[in-house]
């Protein structure tokens, strides 16, 4: 999901967190499945806050609307739900990982096949769209986003023959990278997760009504029951007659992100059949055991670190207290970034709760560093609410490699702990002590004895550099050329 026209806007109050990309949902067979939609979409929000859409099917024509901003934005009205009607629904939310989100980029995309009509939706990113995009541009092919996902739309366009699931085989043979796709042809909704099962899918049902989500908690809030989750490689087909899965890719051993149980999954939901707030706290209890600390309270950075920072004080033997409090209330376009408002930054998005902090030593808990800046800001905080010792335990290995797998890292010189030891990054944020959890014990937490080298159970690229699928597209070290090479074809 590439948008190269401009510059990537950093912002002034959230511009130091990863961001996934997108979240995806599909249902076929309800009267509802619009409202239905637009709920599932709601509860994925988390995955993307930058532009919502939802393409309909009501059994002859499909309908489609498009918006920027949040689900919310642009949903909310009787009047929208009405213009879209059908049994049949997929949506998307997305979250750019470069430039300004523009109207022809939203998804889900949209194209008339030979076969006829299809959307499609991805979570994910193709680590060979340029490569690919520019022999179907030197072959004839007029793209009119700037996505990786429309790349797909054209190598079905392009294959030889066949149905419209014959033809989307066809095209993922051919690409590489990560993707959980929802896609709809005519009369049914598909579902596909690549061969590593790198991103996450799940399949749900409502009553006689199926449906796939990126993750259970878009089932909670409208009802349904969790059935499985779709199999890395797995293609299911939502349809009158049920359920029907194809595995064509053939058998791969799973690297599915361990950054969804550290940060991106929503706490309440179900990844890979592990509850993810179990997970963190497991992660939490063994940092404790790795970086032990005498301190006098546990305080987690709000929302991520709170699981992980409960597990820790457990594990400790320490209070743990909610020493800083998030206001959930600041967008990402609250206030004009001058310099002057600049430096209110953090504390318009956290603020320190004075009476759990002064005169105490404080173990402040995160699920990652990546550039630090807002590290740095709240430790300045703490210690300006009165904090004895700060020290900083953090539930992710350091986060050293940019990511090429659908998730918004920055290039790798601007990681921190890229060109840093931990001494340093300590001494650069203003801790006492700083540590990491090691990517073994990462692995222990998730129920593993440690990271097997030559077969690892996650992808952990971010952590080890150590991609599992080629990186066609890269322009060197943690730089996805496709960039600066899109913006020529745009």
């Amino acid at each position: 999901m590439i948008d190269p026209h401009s510059a990537p806007a950093a912002h002034p109050f959230d511009g130091d967190r990863l961001r996934e990309e997108c979240g995806v949902f599909g249902i076929y067979g309800h009267v509802e499945s619009t409202a239905l939609t637009v709920l599932g979409l709601h509860a994925l929000q988390h995955r993307g806050q930058e532009a919502a859409g939802i393409v309909t099917f009501d059994g002859r024509r499909f309908h489609a609307h498009r918006v920027l901003g949040q689900v919310a934005d642009g949903f909310a009205s009787e009047a929208v739900v009405a213009r879209l009607p059908g049994h049949a629904a997929v949506g998307h939310n997305r979250y750019s990982t470069t430039g300004d989100t523009i109207l022809r980029n939203v998804q889900p995309l949209f194209a008339d096949l030979a076969f006829g009509g299809f959307a499609i939706a991805h979570n994910g990113n193709l680590t060979n769209a340029y490569a690919l995009r520019r022999e179907l541009v030197q072959r004839g092919s007029l793209f009119q986003s700037t996505t990786d996902t429309e790349v797909i739309t054209h190598l079905m366009a392009t294959a030889p023959r066949g149905t419209a699931v014959e033809r989307l085989i066809h095209a993922l043979r051919q690409v590489e990278g990560a993707y959980s796709l929802v896609a709809m042809a005519d009369d049914m909704v598909i579902g596909v997760r690549d061969p590593l099962g790198v991103r996450p899918l799940v399949l749900g049902k409502l009553g006689d009504t199926n449906i796939l989500a990126s993750e259970t908690c878009a089932l909670d809030i409208i009802g349904a029951k969790f059935v499985r989750d779709v199999e890395a490689g797995e293609i299911v087909i939502l349809d009158a007659d049920g359920v029907r899965s194809l595995k064509p890719f053939g058998k791969m051993a799973r690297r599915f992100c361990v950054f969804e149980f550290i940060y991106f999954a929503r706490p309440d939901s179900v990844v890979e059949g592990t509850s993810v707030y179990d997970a963190r706290k497991r992660i939490g209890r063994e940092l404790a055991r790795e970086a032990p600390v005498d301190a006098d309270v546990v305080i987690p950075v709000p929302d991520s670190g709170v699981p992980a920072a409960m597990g820790f004080a457990a594990e400790a033997g320490l209070p743990f207290e909610l020493g800083l409090i998030r206001n959930h209330y600041v967008g990402r376009t609250f206030i004009e970034p001058t310099n002057h408002i600049r430096n209110f930054g953090v504390k318009l998005k956290h603020n320190a709760n004075r009476s759990q902090i002064e005169g105490r030593r404080v173990v402040l808990v995160d699920d990652s560093i990546v550039r630090g800046t807002t590290s740095r800001k709240i430790v300045e905080m703490v210690r300006n609410a009165g904090a004895k010792e700060v020290h900083m335990r953090i539930s992710s290995p350091p986060v050293a490699h940019s990511c090429f797998y659908g998730i918004d890292t920055p290039e790798r010189s601007e990681l921190l702990a890229s060109r840093r030891d931990v001494p340093a990054i300590g001494a650069f944020i203003g801790v006492d002590s700083l540590a990491f959890i090691s990517l073994d014990g990462l692995y222990r937490a998730m129920g593993h004895p440690a990271r097997d080298p030559e077969k690892p159970q996650f992808c952990d690229a971010c952590f080890s550099g150590d991609y599992p699928t080629p990186l066609t597209d890269s322009g060197g070290e943690g730089v996805p050329a496709q960039l600066s090479l899109l913006a020529e074809l745009g």
